[in-house]
């Protein structure tokens, strides 16, 4: 069970006046998960936006009651994920080399720089980071969902259960499965570019 969030009673005793600190307290998270979903910094900042103005609705059509049974992290997680859903329907995500994971994905999945933190190490790092991004990009967002998830923006199972409303076992499993789509979608273009090299 998650610890007890204090601004659940702000915002069941007033929403205009304590709106502000959900979204100061979830604007980083809510654009991250966006990022990974949809690609595409602009269409993030726009989707993060969405995801509170559908919020602030919500929670102003709420009674106290069921405000103080929310949790806020899942709940906004989900909403932001069907705002990305939303804006990925008629169009495809393409992945953007600029972006970078900012996690160490589990099994180091995303390499870690060089201890030492001169000019080629950070590139190298960023690099890699866009690598992961545009890879993690390319996986099917029935997976993609909970790797972002759980892995980018920390959600316990359990949590990540509430947010996508799927048994805990099925979280489970297609988190592994997109795991192992990401490995190998990493180890298919580093034969590619290995063969590029050698040719």
């Amino acid at each position: 069970m998650d610890p007890y969030d204090p601004l659940i009673d702000l915002l069941a005793e007033d929403l205009d006046a304590s709106f502000e600190a959900l979204v100061q307290g979830h604007e980083d998270r809510i654009y991250t998960i966006a990022l990974r979903m949809l690609g595409d910094p602009r269409d993030a900042e726009e989707a993060a936006q969405d995801t509170f103005v559908r919020a602030y609705r919500a929670l102003g059509a709420f009674d106290r009651e069921r405000i103080s049974e929310l949790r806020l992290r899942p709940w906004l997680a989900t909403i932001a994920l069907n705002v990305c859903r939303s804006r990925l329907t008629g169009r495809k995500a393409r992945p953007r080399a600029s972006l970078s994971l900012d996690v160490e994905l589990p099994g180091g999945l995303e390499p870690r720089a060089p201890e030492a933190r001169g000019p080629a190490a950070i590139q190298a790092s960023r690099d890699a980071a866009a690598d992961w991004a545009a890879l993690l990009m390319t996986i099917p967002s029935t997976y993609r969902s909970p790797i972002v998830l759980r892995h980018v923006d920390g959600l316990s199972y359990p949590e990540l259960a509430l947010a996508l409303d799927r048994p805990e076992g099925t979280v489970k499993a297609q988190v592994h499965r997109g795991l192992g789509l990401l490995r190998a979608a990493f180890e298919s273009k580093h034969r590619r570019d290995h063969e590029e090299m050698t040719a």
